[in-house]
């Protein structure tokens, strides 16, 4: 039945490659552990699996990350989609797997050309005063380009790849057929509810292919963040922006990672930076529950006045009322010692896998007697979210993937902060908008609305 849904020669071929790749990289044993060799056998292919010559001395999660990264855009993004999920994997994996990098080739202007006419209704020369023909930026899903408009206004052009939507919609179909097939084949992969991952996955990479996904979540994040002084997020002009194209105010600045690169020349106080960097994402996270899950270097710009630019909307994280509520809950239960609330919470999260129950209540006390004595002011959230992730794959449970996707955003954070300024505390910028989130929780109108919810 499996194979019937795979459609024909196009999915069978690709799933030949990863195979081929995988084996190639020194994976062999994964192909056959996760039955696409037996897959491949039943629909008349075989993959030939053996000893790999002269194999160069590399660590497993190593040939992990230079197979994905040979298989193209889909495998490259859903390898960075499994650097966050430390409840999943082992710390060597993840940090291998942050690593991972979109080198795309960049596309002769002509390759855009056909399509840009097509979204905009005419030639770009007739909509724009002027066009960039040469790249800002070349990515595995879209291309940037910088314009102007006839009123002055300098502009970019954030175009999808021609083709890339087919390309990546056929290895969701793959992802989605494989999740089934290895959860039916192999149990033991049930803990990694492969199935929700793959449609979690497909969500993510579908949302990024839809440019006006990204404006609309560009506009409310800027709506957010409209009383905050020394934050700057790019304009879209909607008139000239749709689902393959994207049209922003061009924001002039040097990227953080460049300057990084740089040595931290003089001029930027990387200290300060920092601290706003933080304060910004983090107040998106608790007080807005809707935030910037990808706050690397890259994607932030280092403005006159030490003010910042936040760039690229394409991923973002978001957190109900209740699950930011689970969250606080989970802080102040491991400040506080009380081990029966922190397990309650951890399994309420986990609904899936099989569980000793008295040892995963021994786990979580010894987990809470290593914090013991601190503050909310000393509880490093980063930390707490990478342990909390080590403690549940141990007792063979999982994380959900807004909780996942927020340690990977605050992972991310932590290592820009670090980055900017050596001396980056993230306890100490967690600390204020916690309890701001806290306070919030319990206001007269945050209690009629969870009585509300619950009569529903």
């Amino acid at each position: 039945m499996l194979l019937e849904a795979l459609e024909t020669a196009r999915d069978l071929g690709r799933l030949n490659e990863v195979a081929t790749v995988f084996v190639r990289h020194g994976l062999g044993d994964l192909v056959h552990r996760w039955g696409l060799a037996g897959l491949l056998k039943r629909a008349g292919r075989a993959v030939h699996i053996q000893a790999v010559e002269r194999l160069e001395p590399v660590s497993l999660p190593v040939r992990l990350r230079r197979a994905l990264e040979d298989l193209g855009p889909t495998y490259v993004k859903l390898g960075q989609l499994l650097a966050g999920r430390a409840d999943l994997l082992p710390m060597e994996y993840t940090q291998e797997l942050a690593r991972l990098q979109e080198e795309a080739r960049e596309l002769a202007w002509e390759e855009l050309l056909p399509q840009l006419v097509e979204d905009l209704g005419r030639p770009p020369e007739e909509v724009f005063a002027h066009v960039s023909t040469e790249p800002l930026a070349s990515a595995s899903i879209a291309q940037v380009h910088r314009a102007r408009l006839a009123d002055g206004t300098e502009v970019v052009l954030k175009v999808r790849r021609p083709g890339i939507s087919e390309v990546v919609e056929a290895d969701l179909r793959l992802f989605q057929r494989l999740a089934e097939l290895a959860e039916n084949e192999r149990p033991e992969l049930r803990t990694w509810r492969l199935r929700g991952l793959a449609r979690h996955f497909a969500r993510t990479i579908q949302s990024e292919l839809d440019l006006r996904i990204e404006a609309r979540y560009c506009e409310r994040i800027a709506e957010n963040l409209r009383d905050v002084e020394g934050v700057i997020v790019p304009r879209v002009h909607w008139t000239r922006s749709g689902q393959r194209l994207l049209v922003q105010d061009f924001v002039e600045g040097q990227s953080a990672a460049e300057w990084i690169r740089a040595g931290r020349p003089d001029g930027v106080d990387g200290k300060h930076i920092a601290g706003l960097g933080a304060d910004v994402v983090l107040k998106m996270v608790f007080l807005d529950g809707l935030y910037h899950a990808d706050p690397h270097a890259g994607n932030v710009l280092l403005l006159p006045g030490d003010r910042i630019g936040l760039l690229d909307f394409g991923m973002i994280g978001r957190l109900s009322d209740d699950r930011r509520a689970e969250f606080l809950r989970l802080m102040a239960a491991i400040v506080e010692r009380k081990e029966d609330e922190m397990v309650d919470l951890l399994l309420g999260w986990s609904t899936d896998g099989e569980v000793d129950a008295e040892l995963f209540a021994h786990d979580c006390l010894a987990f809470i007697d290593r914090y013991h004595g601190l503050t909310l002011a000393e509880l490093d959230a980063t930390g707490l979210l990478r342990d909390v992730a080590e403690l549940v794959r141990e007792n063979h449970l999982s994380l959900p993937v807004d909780v996942a996707s927020l340690l990977k955003a605050f992972i991310t954070l932590d290592g820009l902060g670090k980055a900017l300024d050596p001396e980056f505390d993230m306890a100490s910028h967690v600390e204020p908008f916690a309890r701001e989130a806290m306070r919030r929780q319990v206001s007269p109108l945050a209690l009629l609305r969870r009585n509300v919810r619950g009569l529903e």
